[in-house]
């Protein structure tokens, strides 16, 4: 594992997160970027508490110590938070997404991702030039919200936020890796088949779980799969990027400190656009996101 870095003020500055906007307002709730190393590090007790005390993660000592959950990546992410006003100070983010750039990614020590899979076919020249000139990836990771706001409401809000920060930033595909809750590949076997053989990343830009991680998803026939139980036994976040598209990575891969099956996704903000360009104008409300999202 890389040697963890502290958040420095510098970076903070060089984010001008003290700038940061404000996406969306409703009522109390308001979606926008971290602006300082102390929101910053409320969104990382946020996810510790929901990793690591809701769900099965394991702490290491610099975690326990803090009681966040803190990598070497944080201190060159943006931070999308979903705060509520009406909140005490100190406890008013009840939801976040870390958003890694490319052009920041290139310059610091990568993506995340790329611990568990091969994306090297999303930096050829040819992928570059489909996606245009100017144009970047965004890496989404982890998501979570609190428990008390696990509601349509809240969910429409942060992805009303990522949308115009996409807008913002000329991103043309989003990815990440979203999981199965547990590490027995053979208790998912019939939806991980299921999104092998039906949303499977196109072959000229084939995204693979690296070598020494992969776990077989093609271990079923489409014919033996029951399509609808498949879909039923899907985590609500893939079945929610589903809906707007994505594409999964070939092969999962288990996650021991998290508890979890990963598998890769990847999503043209095009197909975003087309599904959500009156759902996601800010000047309406999202009317079906799935809202069961708890964690990625």
């Amino acid at each position: 594992m890389k040697k963890y870095a502290l958040i420095r003020p510098r970076v903070a500055a060089a984010q001008a997160m003290a700038g940061a906007p404000s996406y969306v307002r409703q009522g109390s709730l308001e979606v926008r970027l971290a602006r300082s190393l102390k929101e910053i590090k409320a969104a990382q007790k946020l996810r510790y508490q929901i990793f690591y005390e809701e769900m099965h993660a394991r702490p290491d000592w610099r975690m326990r110590m803090t009681r966040r959950d803190i990598d070497e990546y944080d201190i060159f992410c943006d931070h999308l938070l979903v705060l509520d006003h009406d909140r005490p100070k100190g406890k008013r983010i009840v939801g976040t997404y870390r958003l890694l750039r490319q052009e920041v990614a290139l310059a610091h020590d990568g993506f995340y991702s790329s611990g568990e899979y091969d994306l090297s076919p999303l930096m050829t020249e040819s992928f570059g030039a489909q996606i245009g000139e100017g144009r970047q990836l965004l890496e989404l990771g982890r998501s979570c919200v609190h428990k008390d706001y696990r509601a349509n409401s809240t969910i429409n809000m942060l992805w009303k936020g990522i949308a115009e920060y996409l807008k913002d930033n000329n991103i043309a595909y989003m990815f990440g890796c979203a999981s199965f809750e547990g590490t027995d590949p053979e208790a998912f076997k019939e939806p991980m088949a299921y999104l092998y053989h039906n949303h499977l990343v196109p072959d000229d830009f084939k995204v693979r779980a690296l070598d020494n991680q992969f776990v077989e998803m093609n271990t079923m026939s489409a014919e033996e799969i029951d399509v609808r139980m498949a879909r039923r036994a899907l985590p609500p976040l893939i079945k929610g990027y589903l809906r707007i598209g994505c594409f999964i990575g070939d092969g999962a891969v288990v996650d021991e400190q998290f508890g979890t099956t990963d598998v890769f996704i990847l999503l043209p903000v095009e197909k975003i656009a087309k599904r959500y360009s009156k759902k996601y104008d800010l000047k309406g409300e999202a009317n079906d996101t799935d809202a069961a999202v708890a964690a990625v």
